[in-house]
């Protein structure tokens, strides 16, 4: 495994929903005194049940992120993924089996928590089919496609496949624990 400083300055954390890319990015942010960037946040808008921003607004959002020197970006939204991975320093990706996804899916939404790491300010999540499509069927094998992308980018890359190799990872780099 490669050592956490060999990731550089400006981190991008991919992988499919509900695979811990915010859990780990906040984790990397307070190791490294980077700033924490979830596209998700970006994306959607706050006080709303995931709403999507205008997408002129998102890219707008998106790009003047990827300026900063120092930051940790999770999230994947492939359409902006090129000029992010010319910023980017470093990469992680993360993938899981889908149903171990499906199950935090499950969980975040009905406990809710306001504190969760990538939490849009002022919404309550709720359980919405298109999103359990989108785990269980769709996003099913997007790891394969994230992979080859950062193969692709010549990044200094991090794969974990397992939520196993994902704890590994936390022990090695001595990552804060999520709770």
């Amino acid at each position: 495994m490669l050592p956490l400083h060999s990731l550089g300055e400006r981190i991008v954390v991919l992988g499919p929903s509900n695979a811990g890319k915010s859990t780990l990015a906040v984790a990397l942010s307070r190791k490294l005194g980077f700033p924490t960037v979830h596209l998700d946040q970006l994306h959607h808008l706050p006080h709303t049940d995931w709403q999507p921003r205008p997408e002129e607004e998102f890219a707008k959002l998106h790009d003047a992120a990827i300026l900063g020197e120092r930051w940790v970006m999770e999230g994947n939204y492939s359409r902006l993924m090129p000029q992010r991975l010319t910023r980017a320093t470093g990469a992680i990706l993360i993938t899981s089996n889908h149903w171990l996804r499906f199950s935090r899916y499950l969980k975040r939404t009905v406990v809710n928590r306001p504190d969760r790491a990538g939490h849009l300010e002022g919404a309550k999540d709720s359980i919405k089919w298109e999103m359990v499509h989108w785990i269980l069927v769709k996003t099913r094998n997007s790891g394969v496609k994230y992979a080859k992308i950062l193969q692709e980018s010549g990044l200094p890359t991090i794969e974990c496949h397992t939520a196993d190799a994902l704890n590994n990872l936390y022990r090695v780099w001595d990552l804060p624990v999520p709770r």
